[in-house]
């Protein structure tokens, strides 16, 4: 980098490439994000979309897919506004509409307003995607990070194995 090279990198907030998050409006205390600066819009783990009457949707959002996971506790039903409907090119290069509605984002120190594709991930390793839109300005990634804001803001319920119900 040159003297007179901008570098803004100060004043951002560096995160890891997965992160924790939290999404208050809907009562969601954590939900594992990638921050993916190759993608421009967010998007979210949803199940069970329904298009409501007024502009409105109906969906899941997935916390958790594992097998085993307590599937009452590990989703929540969220009602809300549709944001906007727009094009997207998925990372397969199949082209899709999708729907997108906004909420409060809270990483580390920042809480701001994002808008969130509503997709099925249950293939992907991170439930939900942060891209560059939600991303900017206040963060820079770190690739060589992840959990920059602690790994667990709440403990996951340990499961049993066979030896402990023995």
């Amino acid at each position: 980098m040159t003297k007179d090279a901008p570098h803004h990198a100060e004043s951002k907030i560096v995160i890891g490439w997965k992160e924790r998050v939290e999404l208050p409006e809907w009562d969601v205390g954590w939900i594992v994000a990638k921050a993916d600066t190759g993608a421009r819009t967010g998007a979210i783990d949803v199940a069970n979309l329904v298009e409501l009457p007024d502009n409105r949707v109906r969906f899941d959002v997935v916390l958790d897919r594992s097998p085993n996971s307590d599937r009452e506790r590990m989703r929540r039903t969220i009602e809300a506004t549709i944001a906007r409907r727009s094009r997207v090119k998925s990372s397969f290069g199949a082209s899709h509409d999708r729907l997108f509605v906004e909420t409060t984002l809270h990483l580390g120190p920042v809480r701001k307003t994002v808008q969130l594709g509503l997709v099925n991930r249950k293939n992907m390793l991170c439930r939900m995607l942060l891209g560059r839109v939600a991303l900017a300005p206040e963060f820079v990634v770190d690739p060589a990070r992840r959990y920059v804001f602690g790994r667990h803001l709440i403990k996951k319920p340990r499961k049993t194995s066979k030896k402990d119900s023995a």
